[in-house]
């Protein structure tokens, strides 16, 4: 069970999100970099008992980051979009 949450991080919503969330019953997810999209498929049925079709990953870089003359770099990260069966829905995100 806890590596179920491990796996996922946060959810993501912005303004194109939602509208996917409407358009194409998509969901999208801010999860582990090591995470492949059979373990995110599972972690998904089991936390919110849907039905999942189709799972697209992206690794996000991290952006450089200027203070001044002093640079940085915020942490890479990886992004799952999920596309869920008609009929289901996930209500954490509906509220």
């Amino acid at each position: 069970m806890s590596r179920q949450r491990e796996i996922l991080i946060a959810p993501i919503i912005t303004e194109k999100t939602s509208s996917l969330m409407s358009a194409h019953n998509s969901y999208t997810f801010e999860v582990s970099k090591n995470a492949n999209k059979i373990e995110i498929k599972k972690a998904i049925e089991k936390i919110f008992d849907v039905t999942v079709l189709n799972v697209n990953t992206m690794r996000q870089r991290g952006k450089i980051k200027r203070m001044g003359r002093y640079s940085g770099k915020r942490a890479d990260w990886k992004k799952a979009i999920v596309k869920l069966k008609v009929g289901d829905s996930i209500a954490e995100f509906e509220a």
